[in-house]
C-alpha cells in the first residue's frame, strides 16, 4: 500500500494526529526536497528525494512489498498533486490518501472567495497563456518565481490589465506574504522579489464571458467560419468533456477556440496550410487561454497528432484524398462535420452522403440591410453541411 500524506507550509505542527501517526510508523518516506525538509526529528524512517524525471520512480514503487510505502505531498495530494498520478499508475486499491488543507483552500479563505465559484488552474506543467480568461476568478498555481509577472504581462497584452491580481507566498506557513495590485501593475512595475512557492489569485476584468463570440473577437483575414454558421457547426460537432477536435483548414481557428471553451478538458489540433493564418490561430489561442496544437497542411501533418474524437473540415475539401484521410483517422463513434460553399466541394459532400449516410443540410443566412427608406434581406453564401458518425 502507498500512503500519501499531505503536508502544508506549517510542517508537522499543522498535521492531524492521524497523519502524524502514519509518518511515525513509516519504514521509508518519499517526497520532494522541500516536503522532506518539513519533517522533524521524531521520524526515524529513511527519506528518499524524488529524482528528475519523477515518473519512472513513481512507476517502480514496490507496492507489493510487505511494508507500506509513505509519500509526503503538498496540501491535498488529489488537487493537482501526486495522489492522482499514483492512483492512475497503481490503482485506487493500492493508494490511500490523507489530505491536508490545500493551498487553494487557504488562498480562497484569504481572498474571501467561495471555493465553488473559483477555478483552479495549474501552470506547473502548462504554458502561462492557458491561465488567460475573459472573466471569472481563479487560483493559479505557479511554476516558479517568474510566473506572476509572465501571467500579468499576458493578461495585459490581451486586454485584461485591469484584472485584480494578488500574489500569495508560503500560504499557511510562518512567512506567509500577500501582495495585491492589478495585472497591469505587476506587468509594468519593477518586479518585486517573489518566492518559488507562490500562487496567484486573479479576478479577470473586464468580464466579457459569452457564448458564442462575435467574429471581431478573433484575429482573422476573412477566412473565418462566421458567427451564425459557427454556432450551427459546433452544434453538429457535439463537443463532449475531454474530447479532442481536428480542425482541418482551420483559417482563424475560431471553431477550435470555441470547441475548447465548450467543456472542461477539450483540446484541438488545427491544421492550416497558410503561415499567416497559423499565426492568427496561435494568437487566438493565447487570447482565449486555450490549448491548440497548430500544425501545417493536412493530411501531411496528421502524423504524430493526438487522435481525434471529432473532425471538422472547413477548407480544402477538394484536395484529392483529404476527406478519405480524415475518415480513416476517425475512430468508431467519432464524428465528422464538413462545410462546403463551392459547387465542386458540395458535389463531393453529396457523394459522401450517398456512400456513408449521415445528415446533409443546406443552410443560408440573411441579413437585414437598408434598401432606400426600407429594409431588405441580403443573403450570405449558402453552406452545404455534411455530418456523419463513424
Amino acid at each position: 500500500m502507498i500512503v500519501v500524506v499531505g503536508i502544508g507550509a506549517d510542517g508537522m505542527a499543522g498535521l492531524a494526529e492521524t497523519s502524524r501517526d502514519e509518518l511515525r510508523r513509516a519504514t521509508v518516506i518519499y517526497g520532494s526536497r522541500r516536503q522532506l525538509d518539513l519533517l522533524d526529528d521524531t521520524l526515524s524512517a529513511p527519506r528518499h528525494e524524488w529524482p528528475s524525471p519523477m515518473l519512472p520512480a513513481l512507476r517502480s514503487l514496490p507496492v507489493d512489498s510487505a511494508a507500506d510505502i509513505h509519500v509526503v505531498a503538498s496540501g491535498d495530494p488529489l488537487l493537482h498533486g501526486i495522489g492522482g498520478t499514483l492512483i492512475r499508475l497503481h490503482g485506487a486499491h493500492n493508494v490511500r490518501v490523507l489530505p491536508h488543507v490545500s493551498s487553494v483552500t487557504l488562498a480562497c479563505a484569504r481572498m474571501g472567495w467561495n471555493a465553488h465559484d473559483t477555478e483552479v488552474i495549474s501552470l506547473v506543467t502548462a504554458r502561462p497563456h492557458t491561465a488567460v480568461r475573459r472573466g471569472g476568478q481563479a487560483i493559479v498555481l505557479s511554476k516558479t518565481a517568474s510566473t506572476p509577472k509572465e501571467l500579468a504581462a499576458l493578461l495585459t497584452a490581451h486586454g485584461r490589465g485591469d484584472s485584480e491580481f494578488s500574489v500569495l507566498e508560503n500560504v499557511g506557513g510562518p512567512t506567509e506574504l500577500r501582495r495585491d495590485g492589478t495585472a497591469r501593475q505587476w506587468a509594468d512595475d519593477a518586479a518585486p522579489e517573489v518566492g518559488d512557492l507562490n500562487l496567484i489569485a486573479v479576478r479577470y476584468l473586464p468580464d466579457e464571458r459569452m457564448s458564442s463570440y462575435p467574429d471581431d473577437a478573433f484575429a482573422h483575414d476573412g477566412q473565418i467560419t462566421k458567427h451564425g454558421m459557427r454556432a450551427v457547426t459546433l452544434a453538429a460537432l457535439a463537443p463532449r468533456p475531454g474530447a479532442r477536435l481536428w480542425d482541418v483548414g482551420a483559417g482563424s481557428g475560431s471553431i477550435s477556440v470555441e470547441w475548447c471553451l465548450s467543456w472542461r478538458g477539450c483540446g484541438a489540433v488545427a491544421f492550416e496550410r497558410d503561415e499567416a493564418r497559423r499565426l492568427n490561430i496561435e494568437s487566438n489561442a493565447a487570447a482565449f487561454g486555450v490549448a491548440i496544437d497548430v500544425r501545417g497542411a493536412a493530411p501531411e501533418a496528421f502524423d504524430g497528432a493526438e487522435a481525434p474524437s471529432a473532425i471538422f473540415i472547413g477548407g480544402g475539401l477538394t484536395q484529392p484524398g483529404l476527406l478519405d484521410a480524415c475518415l480513416d483517422h476517425l475512430a468508431p463513434g467519432g464524428r465528422l462535420v464538413a462545410n462546403a460553399v463551392t459547387a465542386e466541394s458540395e458535389s463531393l459532400l453529396t457523394q459522401s452522403y450517398s456512400r456513408f449516410g449521415g445528415q446533409l443540410r443546406r443552410l443560408q443566412h440573411y441579413h437585414g440591410e437598408p434598401l432606400g427608406g426600407f429594409t431588405g434581406w441580403r443573403p450570405q453564401m449558402p453552406v452545404t453541411q455534411w455530418a456523419v458518425t463513424r
